[in-house]
């Protein structure tokens, strides 16, 4: 559709304030910002809608507009509910830049405008697809009577006879109308949606799960399926949501297609509204973050934590205890397939996944994570995460049991690698084979002098991590403790030496004979060198337990009696 359209559309409220030799252009989708820079949100050819909260005195509009005009959007319409007549300096940014500027009445909705320009955009090809969009606006309405993406997916079901549900990247259902998708199917159905689109497939993407069909559609922050070519998509992948239908869409026709379009833009909305109402928080855990880096005294710490309880800490009337929780995304330089950009910044990846990880998986909904506050610094996000105040400080332990479940007890403390059980999976997808996300939790501390300590304990506990192998790693500070401390900070060149002496002339042997000399060595030392239960988990009569172990000190001249020589192996085999 062109701009002109719009102003022959009477409902829509809207006022030419300049730029009318420009009207021909095509508007090929809508978005609503408040955002001072919503530059990375935009692909180019949108009818940008903007309440103006972004425009704190006159010198704000050049560089919006700017950024705008940059983007490629095809035009501007400012809401006058917020300031009255639209301010003069916004209008000559857009006279400068050639940017189309509409007024937009006070009485007309946002909504009423989105909803026009994705029905006409998807074309009203079909008359029962053009009825679900029209009753879409319910969707961005306020108070009792809109309800979020469950009403467009309630409109789906009934209309459509489509089930859908929207899901975080690592399958947390965002939201769903009627039954709820079994957790590990929407953490299998988030991997392959990011293995699809790291390996630069064309949406929809097609999944089967125990029979099931499912189509699923990405839901970007601009609502739109394809970014420019210029932008890395590993830049966004890990924080997009997705739409999953429960259907094959392989064989939908095109009009069905564009409505599910349609739905994943009026979705997107409700994520700019998401990320926008988290934007104070982020701005409160920057400040909190660069007090603690600078040393700041502990009562300047207190009296910010203070001020920051009301967003922080909705409805907690105590001060809580803190855990610090930091994360890390590297990305190999090499770029992604289908783009041209490398070097792709961590930071915004591991912010966004730090929001997600620490969510309970069992909650749904797009504000379930009011309670945390996560900062990034370069490629380094850190999380101020606030505990029950009965919980004692520096009890924590991130030991998760052997069979992976939860710790038992009240233990309300975060546990490393409880965190990133369930999101393995997919984010591993989404990372391939040119990305790391490492994690590092801090014990619990009671007060704001204990927050630099966390911080640091944090950071060494992700190093720790970094040096494991995966493309998904957590260490918590118990580790810190130990001699896996150490590791990851031998030279590789020592590390490599050193177990080459130890082991190689075993590995040469097994080569050779099939003799099994080093899971042999393993299972002695996890055995803490008892015969009787070393032989029983390997299923092996002692003598040949000790025939083995016999041939192990052959080769490598060590005495496996001797603790220095335990010890040794034991080291070799963690840094092998």
């Amino acid at each position: 559709m062109r701009l002109r359209a719009l102003l022959d559309t009477d409902a829509l409220g809207l006022r030419l304030l300049g730029g009318d030799d420009e009207l021909d252009r095509s508007v090929r989708g809508v978005m609503t910002t408040d955002l001072r820079d919503p530059s990375r949100y935009l692909t180019g050819g949108e009818l940008v809608l903007t309440g103006l909260a972004w425009r704190r005195d006159e010198k704000d509009s050049e560089p919006f507009v700017r950024i705008l005009a940059g983007a490629g959007v095809a035009g501007l319409a400012a809401g006058e509910a917020e300031l009255g007549d639209i301010p003069a300096d916004l209008v000559e940014a857009c006279h400068r830049h050639r940017l189309p500027l509409f007024a937009v009445n006070e009485t007309v909705a946002f909504a009423t405008i989105t909803e026009h320009v994705v029905r006409q955009v998807s074309g009203e090809r079909a008359g029962d697809l053009a009825a679900v969009v029209d009753r879409h606006r319910r969707l961005m309405t306020s108070g009792p009577a809109g309800g979020g993406p469950e009403v467009v997916l309630d409109l789906l079901g009934s209309d459509l006879d489509l089930q859908a549900w929207v899901l975080s990247p690592t399958g947390r259902q965002i939201a769903g109308a009627g039954a709820a998708l079994p957790g590990p199917v929407g953490a299998e159905l988030a991997g392959l949606h990011l293995a699809a689109v790291r390996s630069g497939r064309r949406a929809p993407y097609r999944a089967t799960i125990g029979g099931v069909a499912y189509s699923l559609f990405p839901i970007r922050n601009n609502g739109r399926v394809a970014g420019p070519a210029s932008r890395d998509v590993r830049e966004s992948v890990l924080s997009d949501w997705l739409l999953a239908v429960e259907a094959d869409a392989s064989d939908w026709p095109a009009a069905r297609l564009d409505l599910l379009q349609g739905v994943t833009q009026l979705i997107a909305v409700e994520r700019d509204r998401r990320d926008a109402a988290r934007t104070v928080r982020r701005r409160l855990a920057q400040e909190v973050l660069e007090l603690v880096q600078a040393g700041a005294p502990p009562a300047e710490i207190a009296a910010r934590l203070r001020v920051a309880a009301p967003v922080l800490l909705p409805g907690l009337g105590t001060a809580p205890h803190w855990q610090v929780v930091v994360a890390r995304v590297d990305w190999d330089e090499q770029g992604a397939p289908g783009s041209t950009a490398s070097g792709v910044a961590g930071g915004p990846a591991a912010q966004a996944l730090l929001e997600e990880i620490l969510v309970d998986p069992a909650v749904t909904g797009p504000d379930s994570a009011d309670r945390i506050a996560v900062a990034y610094s370069g490629d380094e996000a850190v999380a101020l995460v606030p505990l029950p105040a009965a919980a004692p400080s520096g009890d924590a332990d991130d030991t998760a049991d052997p069979d992976g479940a939860e710790p038992s007890g009240e233990d309300p403390a975060l546990h490393a690698d409880v965190l990133l059980a369930a999101v393995r999976a997919p984010l591993s997808a989404g990372l391939a084979d040119d990305g790391r996300l490492t994690l590092g939790v801090s014990a619990s501390v009671h007060s704001p002098e204990g927050l630099r300590g966390a911080l640091e304990e944090a950071r060494h506990a992700r190093r720790v991590a970094a040096a494991r192998p995966g493309r998904v790693c957590a260490a918590g500070h118990h580790e810190l403790a130990s001699h896996v401390l150490l590791l990851p900070f031998v030279p590789d060149d020592v590390r490599r030496a050193f177990t080459a002496r130890l082991l190689d002339p075993l590995r040469d042997y097994d080569r050779r004979h099939r003799a099994e000399l080093i899971p042999t060595l393993e299972s002695f030392l996890d055995c803490d060198g008892s015969w009787t239960r070393c032989a029983a988990r390997l299923h092996l009569h002692v003598n040949t337990l000790r025939y083995r172990i016999g041939r192990i000190e052959q080769l490598t001249g060590r005495d496996l009696s001797r603790l220095e020589d335990k010890l040794d192996f034991f080291l070799a085999l963690r840094m092998s």
